[in-house]
């Protein structure tokens, strides 16, 4: 199998849960691991480069699973880059995770294998800050989608909903430990994922006990978000906290 991104973050985490399952896991990305990950292969690979995903593909002598995983992007408002930037951002979430996908459909076709999307809550609310992301992760999951219908029945297709994971860069994204901290208390299971937690969704979904789910999309992301205004209400207050 192959997770693309699988080098840290949700991606290792990812990794580390097919390993633990006893796949044989390649990671590719465009740096190596600051640390190998045992019993993983890794290859360099940038994704954004049509025929270096095309040949690495093409030299697998069998695949059985693809996690199209690599991703993200730094806090940016639109008007504060140009439509060039953004497309870039839009290019690495939406059209490098459709590259391998295409490049590893034959493969994946002969084994009766399958894809997971790495998406994202981001792609079903507004995302300020990080629109062209969010805009990417909408267009993953509807991908997805169809990809779904069109690879019937010979390789099944399905898109995980991630919401806030903790990882060895959460500090960019939420700040310091009160930071990430706050932002756990706002999900209703009181924290934020773990890569593990990912990863063992990605391991279900592509396992014969998810043999029937094809075209789905998956939310792990601790029950959503609390919605604000029940916050805001000046009603209601003790019966919507619990109390």
């Amino acid at each position: 199998m192959v997770v693309t991104g699988g080098t840290r973050g949700v991606g290792a985490g990812i990794v580390r849960a097919f390993a633990a399952a006893g796949a044989h896991v390649v990671a590719c990305a465009r740096r190596p691991p600051e640390t190998p990950l045992p019993g993983v292969d890794f290859t360099l690979c940038d994704l954004r480069d049509p025929p270096a995903v095309r040949a690495l593909f093409d030299e697998l002598p069998r695949l059985d699973v693809l996690v199209n995983n690599a991703g993200g992007a730094p806090y940016r408002p639109l008007a504060d880059a140009d439509a060039e930037r953004h497309a870039k951002v839009i290019e690495l979430n939406l059209l490098t995770p459709l590259t391998a996908s295409l490049a590893a459909r034959a493969h994946l076709a002969r084994a009766r294998g399958c894809v997971v999307m790495i998406g994202s809550v981001s792609g079903t609310r507004p995302s300020p800050g990080t629109a062209a992301y969010g805009a990417a992760k909408a267009g993953l999951e509807n991908l997805a989608r169809s990809m779904a219908v069109e690879w019937a029945p010979d390789i099944r297709v399905n898109t995980l909903v991630v919401g806030p994971v903790r990882t060895e860069l959460s500090h960019l994204h939420y700040g310091d430990e009160e930071g990430i901290a706050a932002v756990g208390r706002t999900i209703p299971l009181g924290r934020m994922a773990a890569p593990a937690d990912v990863g063992a969704a990605a391991v279900f979904l592509a396992s014969d006990a998810a043999a029937y789910i094809s075209g789905a999309s998956l939310l792990v992301h601790g029950g959503g978000e609390r919605p604000a205004f029940l916050a805001a209400a000046t009603v209601n207050k003790e019966k919507a906290e619990g109390r």
